[in-house]
């Protein structure tokens, strides 16, 4: 895909940060959506269903964390790439976004630069992490089945959807079950060489998984990493 397909959102209060990523994401060639707090934002997502949503965290109305969390709980959104602004580091913060669903993080005041490469290296890890139309789209453990072709676990009779990089981590550590994997390596696979996450973001991936699954099948090896138990 070329970058004039990528619709890409961008919410925030600072008119000049809108105008500021606005112009240089125009003219890298991406589609560019505004929207000035996080209810108009939610407003414009389900208008323009953008490939990726650029939030600040504090805005007014309804703030970044509260409009990603709404999003997710829209089945047309569900493959959308979620992208945090934010001019506070505190780990608290991370947490909170990643919480909500974020897939990636980023502090201001931002570069230009960096913050392209960031967005670019999110969408193509993106396209990289599409299933193969040939390759195998279900994976059957004693207590659900994971399909990936719709991005959802099947658990009795029910539906469960998962947002996107929750699912391509569950289905990664289920598609090589009891084997151990390294943090670096979920990293790696999951999230990309290129792009940045925080310390936290396997963690708080991990326990989301737990609770919404109601099992704990995802196993933390101490000191090590993550394994997808066998029943």
């Amino acid at each position: 895909m070329e970058n004039s397909d990528f619709r890409i959102l961008l919410v925030d209060d600072e008119s000049d940060i809108r105008e500021f990523l606005g112009y240089n994401l125009t003219k890298e060639g991406y589609q560019v959506f505004k929207a000035k707090n996080g209810r108009k934002g939610l407003e414009k997502a389900k208008e323009v269903k953008p490939h990726l949503a650029i939030l600040d965290i504090m805005m007014p109305e309804m703030d970044g964390i509260e409009a990603c969390a709404e999003m997710r709980k829209i089945p047309e959104l569900k493959d959308m790439i979620v992208l945090f602004l934010t001019a506070r580091n505190e780990d608290f913060s991370q947490i909170a976004s990643f919480d909500a669903g974020a897939d990636d993080f980023i502090t201001k005041p931002i570069k230009p630069k960096v913050f392209l490469s960031r967005i670019q290296a999110l969408l193509r890890r993106s396209r990289l992490s599409e299933p193969e139309p040939s390759g195998k789209e279900q994976l059957t453990t004693a207590c659900f089945t994971i399909d990936r072709s719709r991005y959802l676990v099947l658990k009795e009779n029910r539906e469960i959807v998962l947002p996107k990089k929750e699912f391509e981590l569950l289905w990664y550590l289920a598609s090589s079950p009891d084997r151990v994997f390294t943090r670096d390596e979920i990293f790696s696979s999951v999230w990309g060489d290129d792009v940045v996450v925080g310390d936290r973001t396997i963690d708080v991936h991990i326990r989301r998984i737990r609770e919404k699954l109601e099992t704990d099948c995802i196993k933390t090896i101490k000191g090590v990493g993550y394994k997808f138990e066998t029943r």
